[in-house]
């Protein structure tokens, strides 16, 4: 009998995680999505210093940041600390 691994809507409430977070891709739980204005992002990484999910990264290579929505649940903690009001929270 082969097993194969559950999503994370099949684990029972309060259930406990198997695989590490890095292994188990969450952006389908948001219903929001952040969304940066270029022209307003000052480059200050707030939003990578409290993004509790780490899905937003510098990227040293291009000097800039990038969302990785596969991580991104969608709490919006990224925009509500934003100084330059750049990140606005989207339906998806």
């Amino acid at each position: 009998m082969t097993s194969q691994e559950k999503s994370w809507k099949e684990i029972s409430p309060a259930g406990v995680c198997w695989k590490p977070s890095t292994e188990f891709l969450t952006g389908d739980w948001k219903t929001y999505k952040p969304i940066r204005d270029l022209e307003k992002c000052t480059r200050c990484l707030f939003c990578v210093l409290f993004c509790p999910d780490g899905a937003i990264h510098w990227k040293p290579e291009k000097e800039d940041i990038e969302f990785d929505y596969n991580f991104c649940k969608g709490c919006g903690i990224c925009a509500n600390e934003c100084p330059t009001k750049a990140i606005e929270m989207k339906l998806e």
